[in-house]
């Protein structure tokens, strides 16, 4: 049909309409009335001559169509998919291409209703070959008999291998995390199952170093605490590269269970003097703007945070300042309540006091051991404490923690190091006795 819709449109474009231009032309060219014209146009010899011009003419162009269709012609399938039959449960197969390119030759009708066939494919059965290598013939399966065909590749060397199965753990992976709201913390992350079948040969298995399935946290849009259910995770196996192991997985996507919480800790903004303000002077008040602050972040690293301790350089600081200071997160903690404060710090003259008979603590020293001072010099020290005068008198021994590293040390006679520190952080605390001596025992 379209053939002949061609045609006609044709016929109607190159013939009629320029006859009829050409006839309008003549007609204006004669009188008015024109009957000369039609008188000559009614004869029967003129319209005889204008019906076998026409047919020869239309004669000549479907002709010279059908000519053209007729001739022989070539074009290539591209890519097209090669559709393997084989027993998928029992075997692997290697080494037959996934696509071919496929030359149709043949008049230009039958490339064109070839092309437009659905049942057109290309099929390779292995169902009746056993395990081993074969070569095999790929051929293009057409209903026109009149069109000619090459497959590229047309001949592949296949190896089948039988299929063997190992089930391994499946670890999930977290993507974007950093995406997720500071305030929230992933707690977990559940399947309904952690253990997959890989499907492949034999080498094929040996390849696989881990099974996992990718979670984008970025794609959920997490807003709240909660559990969000992700459906149809992929698995991929990969190897001890990162490269992905072409086997089958069983299953090969699964639904994983997304925990979210915000965990979260009210402590303390602990100051701490750096440095030596200038000689002669002493702390005498230490300000701030916010004294607690709300920390986010992981159950684990809440438990280790008793404080945020802020380090304020007072070296040489001869009069009062203020500083404007950011608050640095610590490992493990996402977001904060506050994130910087102002701190005002006034000096005053100082002075000094001896605080006596402190007593020495030991910290860090292994279970299955203890330790015993040499002498009684050696239980306990004197602090020489530095400060604002109405500061440091209503320091007493109880405000200050004299103790000794015992890290790492075994039963033995030891001279250690007596570190000492305060719970006022605008007094400087330095011990008299520098070492003492101790015995370590195993218990």
């Amino acid at each position: 049909m379209k053939l002949f819709k061609s045609i006609a449109r044709f016929i109607d474009k190159k013939i009629v309409v320029p006859i009829t231009r050409v006839v309008v032309k003549i007609t204006g060219g004669f009188d008015k009335s024109g009957k000369h014209f039609e008188t000559w146009l009614s004869k029967s010899n003129t319209l005889l001559f204008i019906s076998l011009f026409l047919a020869i003419t239309i004669f000549i162009i479907i002709d010279q169509k059908i000519i053209f269709f007729n001739e022989s012609s070539a074009e290539v399938l591209k890519s097209q998919p090669v559709n393997v039959v084989y027993n998928e449960e029992a075997y692997v197969v290697e080494g037959l291409p996934e696509t071919v390119d496929i030359t149709l030759i043949g008049s230009k009708t039958d490339l064109y209703i070839a092309k437009q066939s659905v049942s057109n494919e290309v099929k390779v059965d292995l169902s009746k070959l056993k395990p081993g290598q074969h070569k095999i013939e790929i051929k293009y399966n057409q209903g026109n008999s009149s069109i000619d065909y090459r497959v590229n590749p047309s001949v592949a060397t296949v190896i089948i291998y039988p299929k063997v199965s190992e089930t391994k753990i499946l670890t999930i992976d977290l993507l974007n995390k950093e995406s997720l709201d500071d305030k929230l913390t992933i707690d977990k992350t559940t399947v309904a199952s952690d253990r997959v079948i890989v499907k492949g040969t034999e080498a094929q298995i040996k390849q696989v170093a881990i099974v996992k399935a990718l979670v984008d946290i970025k794609n959920l849009n997490i807003k709240n605490e909660g559990v969000t259910t992700v459906e149809s995770v992929p698995i991929r196996a990969y190897d001890s590269t990162g490269n992905i192991v072409d086997v089958e997985l069983v299953p090969s996507k699964i639904n994983v269970d997304v925990s979210v919480s915000s965990p979260s800790k009210e402590v303390p903004i602990r100051i701490i003097p750096e440095g030596e303000v200038a000689f002669g002077l002493a702390i005498s008040s230490i300000e701030q703007s916010d004294k607690t602050v709300t920390i986010y972040g992981t159950e684990e690293a809440l438990k280790e945070i008793t404080s945020i301790n802020v380090p304020v350089d007072v070296s040489n600081l001869k009069e009062g300042n203020q500083f404007k200071i950011e608050l640095e997160k610590p490992v493990g903690i996402r977001s904060m309540s506050v994130n910087n404060i102002t701190v005002k710090v006034q000096v005053s003259s100082s002075t000094d006091i001896d605080i006596p008979n402190v007593r020495i603590n030991a910290i860090n020293l292994n279970p299955a051991y203890s330790v015993q001072a040499k002498s009684e010099n050696d239980f306990v020290v004197t602090v020489n404490v530095k400060g604002v005068e109405s500061v440091i008198n209503k320091i007493t021994a109880d405000d200050i923690n004299a103790f000794i590293d015992l890290t790492g040390y075994t039963p033995g006679t030891y001279e250690v190091e007596v570190q000492v520190e305060g719970t006022d952080s605008k007094i400087n605390y330095v011990s008299k006795t520098k070492k003492v001596n101790i015995i370590i025992l195993e218990n």
